[in-house]
């Protein structure tokens, strides 16, 4: 009573050399082989019985599964995945710095997040155990705009990616009226176009903040009182401070 067939791999390819162990159902080995170089394997069974039949290999995923033997030879190929690894490096798109404590996001084409984390102080991330295939990287960091770009993982390996991050200004400042700041009061930012890019209301404190801004020329304009609007030129990561007073004529 024989068990025989193939180990492959990705696209039917054959898995040289591949291990294969027979279980009784009690955990007991019952038989053992060495996969041939075009991935055949055979391997006796010392009698009719369920088993399971565990196939590994290097670069490749353990594999279980069940099988019964019967007094005929059984036929049966064993498909191994492939085991593969993402590693990839963030730097600014300006500069080419590494960005450290960047979140990278992995998510498949349903967009179940496959794994994620942050950037270390050299701006490389690495996922392991990935599933080969198409696949969206996220990226977010502080002071940069998010990116979003495609990655093909491949079946077995390492795949390398570089990535880019352009800067994402920021512009925040705190609006007054008579002296005090201003809850509630309606900022909005213009672009040098004429178009609205945000619009935001002032908390208790009169803080307002944009971010992911792109560079370029921009007008404030603050209500809540009589409308005030200032420019500013948008360079770099952020502009603090913008603060805006408003009042009423005469005050």
């Amino acid at each position: 009573m024989t068990i025989s067939g193939h180990v492959k791999g990705a696209e039917s390819a054959p898995v040289p050399h591949a291990s294969l162990t027979l279980i009784s159902l009690d955990g007991r080995q019952s038989g053992r082989a060495v996969a041939h170089p075009d991935g055949s394997y055979e391997i006796a069974a010392p009698a009719a019985d369920s088993y399971v039949l565990i196939a590994a290999a290097d670069g490749y995923r353990p594999q279980a599964s069940s099988v019964v033997v019967g007094e005929e030879p059984v036929a049966y190929d064993v498909l191994l995945s492939g085991t593969s690894g993402l590693i990839g490096t963030v730097r600014s798109a300006e500069g080419k710095e590494p960005v450290d404590s960047a979140m990278v996001v992995a998510a498949d084409v349903r967009g179940d997040v496959l794994a994620a984390g942050l950037t270390d102080a050299d701006g490389t991330f690495a996922f392991t155990e990935m599933t080969p295939g198409s696949l969206t990287l996220a990226v977010t960091a502080t002071g940069y705009r998010p990116l979003a770009l495609p990655v093909e993982v491949a079946p077995q390996g390492v795949t390398r990616t570089e990535i880019e991050l352009p800067a994402g200004a920021q512009v925040s400042g705190v609006v007054t009226a008579v002296g005090r700041p201003l809850a509630d009061a309606r900022v909005t930012l213009v672009d040098g176009a004429g178009n609205v890019v945000a619009a935001s209301a002032t908390g208790e404190d009169g803080v307002y903040a944009f971010a992911d801004l792109d560079g370029g020329s921009y007008t404030v304009i603050a209500t809540g009182y009589p409308p005030k609007a200032r420019d500013l030129s948008v360079r770099g990561s952020s502009i603090d401070g913008h603060d805006i007073e408003l009042a009423h004529p005469g005050e």
